[in-house]
């Protein structure tokens, strides 16, 4: 028997209602927030308080790890000329604790996503930092995409790459500079 993968979803503009709907269809228990800030100008229903409430009145659980696995880290040794060297945060304890914690409950199968704001899987630290790593570990990972598909973390990596096979190991940074 196959086991479950470990889904990660972003919500970018999308209403807390498809979300919900979205987790439900596939059968997610826990919601992971990855984000290193949890909370939302732009979408306030995304921000903790709020997204805790929404997810408790359809039995969801939130859990915040957003301190282990946020893809903006307090420390400075994490950043390339200012910008998230996710080779570098690949390193730090703190992150291998949070993956620790995933790799325990993919083990246990419950069935968790891990949550950013970016709606695309490609564009976020989800596919080129989490995922990976999960994968290295032999742990699938699965991204509910924007359109609400399903989307393979080698899907994600193709479509990141262009397609194209790489004669040396990438290096994935974040897209902005945070210092």
């Amino acid at each position: 028997m196959q086991k479950r993968p470990i889904f990660t979803i972003g919500y970018g503009n999308r209403e807390i209602s498809d979300c919900i709907v979205l987790l439900k269809r596939y059968d997610i228990k826990f919601l992971i927030d990855v984000r290193s800030k949890p909370f939302s100008s732009f979408n306030p229903y995304f921000s903790k308080n709020n997204l805790e409430y929404f997810l408790k009145q359809n039995q969801i659980r939130y859990v915040f790890m957003g301190d282990l696995l946020g893809g903006v880290p307090q420390i400075e040794a994490c950043y390339t000329n200012g910008r998230v060297d996710y080779s570098k945060v690949e390193q730090q304890l703190f992150y291998q604790r949070g993956i620790s914690r995933l790799q325990t409950a993919w083990e246990k199968q419950v069935p968790v996503a891990l949550m950013c704001s970016e709606e695309k899987p490609e564009e976020c630290h989800r596919s080129k930092l989490i995922g990976r790593t999960l994968e290295k570990k032999g742990i699938p990972v699965v991204h509910i995409d924007q359109t609400g598909e399903l989307v393979s973390q080698q899907e994600v990596i193709e479509r990141i790459s262009g397609g194209q096979l790489s004669l040396f190991e990438e290096v994935y940074m974040s897209n902005r500079k945070y210092l």
